[in-house]
């Protein structure tokens, strides 16, 4: 069981024949290398992607922020599957009329530059799911927010933290269907090889209602408002 890209490749590396089981992997052709991947790894690799449609997420943007016609997309140039991300939602951002640029930043010393920078230059941010930036919502907040600059995340954990809105999946339901992927290959004998990605079957558009309201921003009804630790107490 490997949770994460990094976890995923790590054990790739490490052994060719005891089945590994990935999860909150974005795109395991990426990941591991695999041209021409078909949704089936072909090694002894298999497990669920945390990947959102990325043409739906997109969309909000035309959806929330349809004044916003210069987007900066903030991502970590060393996480493959951010890069994947990125050209899925640039392309389906300039098919819809909107100017595009990369603002990627090397590791946790260059965000605050790259942010500053972003944010002096764009009318809306997008940032995938991406544990860089995962790790650091607070600094990317502390930049944005003040800016005035609403971000789009690709995950619900990076929306809470700097975001107005996402598409979320659920976690704990990719753990289940990874553990019933488990069970296939342990008692039934499936082959990790033969054995398909699998994806969330349902996302939720979600927003954060504190900082929707700091910026001025109307949500449909249709979006569930992200609930805090203090609610959920």
């Amino acid at each position: 069981m490997a949770n994460a890209t990094p976890a995923v490749q790590a054990s790739s590396a490490a052994t060719s024949e005891i089945p590994i089981l990935g999860t909150s992997v974005t795109e395991y052709g990426v990941a591991l290398e695999i041209k021409d991947f078909t949704g089936k790894t072909g090694i002894n690799v298999s497990g669920t992607s945390d990947l959102a449609p990325l043409d739906r997420q997109a969309a909000m943007f035309a959806e929330l922020l349809p004044e916003a016609k210069n987007i900066g997309i903030i991502y970590c140039s060393a996480e493959a599957n951010s890069k994947y991300q990125v050209e899925v939602v640039k392309s389906e951002l300039e098919k819809a009329g909107c100017t595009v640029t990369e603002y990627p930043f090397a590791d946790s010393n260059d965000i605050s530059a790259v942010v500053t920078k972003a944010v002096s230059e764009c009318d809306a941010l997008y940032i995938p799911t991406d544990n860089q930036a995962a790790n650091n919502t607070e600094l990317i907040n502390n930049i944005a927010e003040p800016a005035g600059i609403p971000i789009i995340a690709g995950e619900e954990g990076i929306c809470s933290g700097c975001g107005i809105a996402t598409l979320s999946i659920s976690y704990y339901d990719l753990g289940v269907a990874t553990a019933e992927m488990a069970y296939e290959i342990l008692v039934n004998g499936a082959n990790p090889a033969e054995m398909e990605i699998g994806y969330a079957e349902n996302v939720t558009p979600k927003y954060d209602k504190d900082r929707c309201e700091k910026l001025g921003i109307k949500i449909p009804d249709s979006y569930t408002a992200i609930e805090t630790e203090t609610e959920a107490k």
